[in-house]
């Protein structure tokens, strides 16, 4: 049966289904069971599967992921959890040195199972050390998988995929989109890794967009279209692998391209994807290819500097615009502009 759930109830019919599947699944992480429940993802999963597969662990992150790395050599399927991205950079010898290599040295005969989540985004004056996107860091690994799933959907699909792959993966969750809501079914179902999504199809222009930034883009999609200009939205979903076909298709048919993410411009994941469009489509692009990205400075803790850091909507319209020839009114754009910006934006609701 299909019913409408919100992303946080979604990642958590997740774990609960994968744990009830499979004894060695367990699960780890700061605030786990807590009241709170890490954004409400992990509720009732201690009282349901008992102490001794759902833990709290200490602020010894990268001790903490050694064990877990430890445990998924030995056939257990760990799922660790860090409330803000920030934190698990703690852990990054044992990420990247460790649980990316495993099964490259040892020629494929030992498995990593291993799913770290990580929450990014902005929110409620976060500030510099809790609020980073730091994507693009861990897709430059040879070894480990990274997702970034935006609706209910996707995130109980990739969370039930990347549970059973024998890789380590990085869930990458916008805490912005905990509250969404979308149609899931009951049941177990697997969203294939490596497999972009399709918003809304269009002809004119494609916009390929990052996690909660695929809101931004269904919204700028919806204004370009009540102006005539044929949109097409594209969720990347999985970072590594990337579809690069359903990007070259979309890129070839609209010739136009923007690439909007949650993270900085330079270095950031944006570039990845023009350098690959750029390689590979380059002469069926009508116009340069456009990043919309967060400035190269520290996010902000006060939330009147918001609105000078986040991209939204509106500055897709406004490219999106540029790049068709078309004038740009700012007065019939005043209306995407929510403030203050460091609060979820009540409109996004779901489904998605």
């Amino acid at each position: 049966m299909t019913r409408e759930i919100k992303y946080y109830q979604a990642i958590n019919e997740a774990i609960d289904l994968a744990m009830t599947d499979d004894p060695s699944v367990y699960l780890m992480g700061l605030g786990v069971p807590d009241p709170r429940g890490v954004f409400s993802s992990t509720l009732g999963l201690q009282e349901k599967h008992g102490a001794k597969r759902v833990m709290d662990m200490p602020t010894s992150e990268n001790g903490m992921t050694g064990i877990a790395i430890g445990s998924a050599l030995v056939g257990m399927k760990p799922i660790m959890v860090h409330q803000r991205l920030d934190f698990a950079l703690l852990a990054l010898e044992q990420i990247v040195n460790q649980a990316a290599n495993w099964h490259y040295m040892f020629g494929g005969q030992i498995a990593m199972p291993l799913v770290i989540r990580m929450i990014i985004g902005r929110g409620w004056g976060q500030g510099p050390q809790h609020s980073q996107s730091l994507q693009s860091w861990f897709a430059h690994v040879p070894g480990l998988k990274v997702i970034m799933p935006t609706t209910p959907y996707d995130v109980k699909g990739l969370l039930m995929a990347a549970i059973k792959d024998k890789n380590p993966v990085i869930c990458l969750e916008h805490r912005w989109l905990y509250n969404i809501t979308g149609l899931v079914p009951e049941e177990p179902y697997q969203v294939p890794m490596g497999k972009a999504h399709i918003i809304k199809e269009g002809e004119q222009l494609t916009i390929v967009a990052l996690s909660h930034m695929t809101l931004e883009a269904i919204r700028a999609a919806q204004v370009l279209e009540q102006e005539g200009i044929s949109t097409e939205v594209i969720d990347v979903r999985t970072l590594k692998p990337l579809d690069d076909k359903c990007i070259l298709d979309s890129v070839r048919k609209t010739g136009r391209l923007i690439v909007t993410d949650t993270a900085w411009k330079t270095g950031g994941f944006s570039a990845e994807i023009l350098a690959r469009v750029t390689e590979n489509a380059f002469n069926d692009l009508k116009c340069p290819p456009q990043r919309i990205a967060l400035p190269d400075c520290p996010s902000p803790t006060a939330w009147t500097l918001t609105k000078y850091y986040y991209p939204r909507a509106v500055h897709i319209v406004k490219i999106a615009r540029e790049m068709l020839g078309l004038p740009v009114d700012n007065r019939i754009l005043e209306h995407l502009t929510t403030e203050p910006l460091d609060i979820p934006d009540p409109t996004f609701t779901g489904p998605f």
